[in-house]
């Protein structure tokens, strides 16, 4: 990734937000490295170097600005088949999963070779995997030494470090400085029982209006709204063990950054954890980029974000309870599915009370259960199907797996047509194509009644078709799931 160092510098010189996580700036003088928004006096033009990622900039010998933490920076959403390739990968990494298994299954896992992804990951970040991975665990043992309380050799084996002297080790090597030394250096109060972060995100971002898409379906006793502020249950598979828990968002204050609670039940899964509220709440998204596309659909509210689920099983039969009725009434649908083969959760909020069944569970069941509930059987029937197919291994949503083929096999399942393999592929796979151009709410905010002309319409609007359908949605007094 060539970064011109003239237009960088001018970017650093402005603070400009838009370039917070696109590149990093690393000052030989004092060999630290910062995000371009640091508001440290800008360095002299001669003692700076730019890097496509933090991994870059520590693999040359930097080591984290303690002011700006380039831990906390925005992620980059790319959209060309090599970015989407190796953003792909990074996420993955970011989760965790190259502390379970080797860079082989990574590839085979993104259906490619490991030296064609290596090649794709250097050129869009700057180091391999690897790399990469090992300055994510850094990081995130930094961001834990800050801002929690959990003792060192926890925080070394929720950052995927294997043993604490291998931790230890990195640690002063890369940043010079002891954890334990970092750990006193940090004067702050920290609830012994939740873990505070803060995850950023580049503006404009309408906060209000991604709230109100997720509280307009949020599934009873599973998730809920308490003012400006999101909550829900999780349940998630993390290094062969299953953590159970609860998380919250709500806007940071005076900064552009989500202030996100968990519980201390989640502290071993804390990589996978912070990764699916990212993609929740589509911090990567890049507005201006976006908007550019987008032209007049956007131009009104270039905030807008898609949310990603945080659990794509929920997600994709949250979106066959929605074929054909209205959002109310698909809500009500997801509570009673869930409350009936959910599993009780205790948590400090009245309005969390359980988690969302996983598809082990849905498949056994009968369709009698499920249509006992209210849901017609051939929903019943689709969702027992899914279910099988999730928890066998044949489809995974998820993002990062092919899009084309893993919608191939939703449709082949009874009771799932395009709509529904859309919206799965918009909301569980982050596809940010997908355009559910069936959909009634899209067909009425385009002022169309024919599918394949609305369809040929929204070709200006790729490669972000779902997010202008997030804004046809918001045009919409009520829009359509």
């Amino acid at each position: 990734m060539y970064l011109d160092p003239d237009h960088c510098y001018r970017a650093l010189k402005a603070h400009d937000a838009r370039f917070d996580g696109r590149f990093f700036v690393g000052v030989s003088s004092t060999w630290i490295y910062c995000r371009p928004v640091c508001n440290v006096k800008t360095p002299k033009p001669e003692n700076c170097l730019f890097f496509p990622s933090a991994a870059a900039a520590e693999s040359a010998g930097f080591r984290p600005c303690l002011r700006c933490r380039p831990e906390l920076a925005p992620g980059n959403a790319g959209v060309d088949a090599s970015a989407r390739l190796a953003q792909a990968a990074a996420g993955l990494i970011e989760d965790g999963l190259l502390n379970e298994v080797g860079i082989e299954d990574l590839a085979h896992r993104l259906g490619v070779t490991d030296r064609h992804l290596r090649r794709v990951f250097q050129s869009e970040f700057g180091v391999s995997p690897v790399e990469f991975a090992q300055t994510q665990r850094l990081l995130l043992a930094k961001r834990l030494l800050t801002d929690t309380i959990i003792s060192v050799t926890n925080v070394a084996l929720a950052s995927g470090f294997g043993s604490l002297r291998r931790f230890n080790t990195l640690f002063k090597q890369r940043y010079r400085i002891n954890p334990s030394t970092l750990r006193k250096a940090v004067d702050r109060p920290c609830k012994i029982d939740v873990l505070e972060f803060q995850l950023g995100y580049r503006s404009p971002f309408d906060w209000n209006a991604l709230i109100s898409f997720l509280g307009k379906r949020a599934i009873h006793g599973v998730e809920y709204l308490d003012g400006k502020r999101y909550l829900r249950t999780v349940r998630i598979e993390h290094a062969g063990t299953t953590h159970f828990g609860w998380i919250s968002a709500a806007p940071a204050l005076r900064k552009p950054a989500v202030k996100v609670l968990m519980s201390a039940s989640l502290a071993a899964a804390i990589p996978p954890v912070l990764g699916r509220i990212k993609r929740l709440l589509d911090l990567a998204c890049d507005p201006s980029e976006i908007a550019a596309a987008l032209g007049v659909l956007a131009a009104h509210n270039p905030g807008l974000r898609v949310p990603v689920a945080f659990d794509g099983f929920e997600t994709a039969v949250r979106a066959i309870l929605g074929q054909q009725i209205t959002v109310k009434a698909a809500r009500t649908l997801a509570g009673r599915f869930a409350t009936a083969f959910g599993e009780p959760l205790e948590t400090p909020f009245e309005g969390l009370r359980y988690l969302f069944p996983p598809p082990q569970r849905v498949a056994i069941l009968g369709p009698s259960q499920i249509a006992s509930l209210g849901i017609i059987s051939s929903r019943a029937n689709a969702l027992i199907a899914l279910a099988r197919a999730v928890a066998d291994g044949d489809i995974r949503l998820e993002p990062g797996v092919d899009v084309e083929t893993t919608m191939k096999a939703l449709r082949a399942l009874p009771g799932i047509g395009e709509w529904t393999a859309q919206y799965i592929a918009m909301r569980a796979l982050a596809w940010p194509d997908a355009f559910p151009h069936t959909d009634y709410g899209v067909l009425k905010a385009m002022q169309q009644t024919n599918p394949r002309k609305a369809l040929e319409h929204a070709g200006r609007w790729q490669p972000w078709r779902a997010y202008a359908v997030m804004h046809l949605w918001h045009s919409l007094e009520k829009p359509k799931p």
